[in-house]
C-alpha cells in the first residue's frame, strides 16, 4: 500500500511512520517480510515538527515539506496513493488559548484541503485522527461515539470542526473515510511541552513542576505505540463513516501522574509548583472503546507502569534530542 501520512514528522505521526516501515503492522512476521508499504510524509515542519524523528534515507519514505492548506501541492502529491492517514494539526491547548486562528486554519480548513484533494484525485480510503477533547468534560462514565461533541477550548473546537466536515465528505461526497478519536497519548519523541515531557525534562534539568490547579484534573493516558496500530487497523479494517474511540483504561489525576513521574526521576514532593489553573479546564476524559475492540478486535498492549518507564528512560538517554526541540 502507497500511504500519504500528514504531519508524519510529529511525535504520533511519526511513530506510526516508523512502524510501518519496520513491517510492524504486516502480520506475524514468519514470513520475513519486514515492510512492503511506501510512505510519503506531508510536513510543515512547525516546531512540533522534527524531521529528525524519521529515518534520514529510507528506500521506502519520501519526505515532502509542505502544508496541508495547499490545494495544489496535495493535488500534485496524491495521485498514485491508497490511502490518507491524517495526523497534521494544532494541538497544544495552552497555544489555543493564546492564538486560536492558527488553529482553525490548520485543524478546520486544513483538513477540508486535505478532504478534497482525495476526493478530486480518487484516494480509496483515509483516516481522520481526532481527540477525546471534542467530546468537552464528563463528570463519570465514559463518552461513547453517539456521545454529543462539547468542546470547551479553541483547540477542541477546532478538531470538532474538522470531525464534521470529515463526516460530511463521507456523507456527501461518499469518500471512504474513518475517523478516530483517542485518549492523551505519551511516549518517546513527544515535543517537550506536552505534560509528561516536560515534567521529566525538567526534573532531569533539576527544575520544578508546573501542576494546574489542585492536580484532580483526570486524564485516561495511552502509549502512542497502541494509539498508531489502533489507527492502522482501522485504515485496514474500519467502516466508511464509523467513528472508532482509541482509550486504554488507564485514567489517572494529575496529581497521581506527577507523583510517578517524580518517583522515576528519583524526586520528591518538593518539586511541585502549584500554578493557576488553565481557562477552561476540563476536570475529566474518559473513552468507551468497546466499540473498536469488538468490531476490530483492538486491545492495548503497553501496560502503564512499563509505559512510562520506559517513555522516562527514553527521555533520560536522548537529551541532545530534547534540549534541541525545547527551543523549537
Amino acid at each position: 500500500m502507497r500511504i500519504l501520512v500528514t504531519g508524519g514528522a510529529g511525535f504520533i505521526g511519526s511513530h506510526y511512520v516508523r512502524s510501518l516501515l519496520a513491517g510492524e503492522y504486516d502480520g506475524d512476521g514468519t514470513d520475513g517480510v519486514t515492510g512492503t508499504d511506501t510512505v510519503t510524509v506531508l510536513d510543515k515542519l512547525t516546531y512540533a515538527g522534527n524531521r529528525a524523528n524519521l529515518p534520514a534515507s529510507h528506500a521506502r519514505l519520501t519526505f515532502v515539506r509542505g502544508d496541508i492548506c495547499d490545494l495544489p501541492l496535495l493535488l500534485d502529491l496524491l495521485p498514485g496513493h491508497d490511502a490518507v492517514v491524517h495526523f497534521a494539526a494544532e494541538s497544544h491547548v495552552d497555544r489555543s488559548l493564546e492564538s486560536a486562528a492558527a488553529f482553525v486554519r490548520t485543524n478546520v480548513l486544513g483538513t477540508q484541503t486535505v478532504l478534497e484533494a482525495a476526493l478530486r484525485t480518487g484516494v480509496e480510503r483515509l483516516v481522520h485522527v481526532s481527540t477525546d477533547e471534542v467530546y468537552g468534560t464528563i463528570d463519570e462514565g465514559s463518552w461513547t461515539e453517539d456521545s454529543p461533541l462539547l468542546p470547551n477550548s479553541p483547540y477542541a473546537a477546532s478538531k470538532a470542526g474538522a470531525d464534521l466536515m470529515a463526516r460530511s465528505y463521507w456523507r456527501t461526497h461518499g469518500l471512504d473515510l474513518s475517523i478516530t478519536r483517542c485518549s492523551n497519548n505519551y511516549g518517546p519523541y513527544q515535543h517537550p511541552e506536552k505534560l509528561v515531557p516536560r515534567f521529566v525534562t525538567n526534573l532531569l534539568e533539576g527544575l520544578p513542576v508546573p501542576v494546574y490547579g489542585d492536580g484532580r484534573n483526570v486524564r485516561e493516558w495511552l502509549h502512542v505505540d497502541d494509539h498508531c496500530r489502533a489507527v492502522h487497523l482501522v485504515l485496514t479494517s474500519g467502516r466508511a463513516g464509523e467513528t472508532y474511540n482509541i482509550g486504554s483504561g488507564n485514567e489517572l489525576g494529575n496529581l497521581a501522574l506527577t507523583e510517578r513521574i517524580l518517583d522515576l526521576c528519583g524526586a520528591d514532593g518538593s518539586m511541585i509548583r502549584y500554578v493557576e489553573d488553565r481557562k477552561g479546564h476540563d476536570l475529566r476524559y474518559s473513552l468507551s472503546d468497546v466499540k473498536i475492540r469488538e468490531e476490530l478486535g483492538y486491545a492495548p498492549l503497553t501496560s502503564f507502569e512499563d509505559g512510562l518507564s520506559r517513555t522516562v528512560q527514553w527521555y533520560r538517554d536522548n537529551p541532545d534530542w530534547w534540549k534541541a526541540d525545547r527551543g523549537r
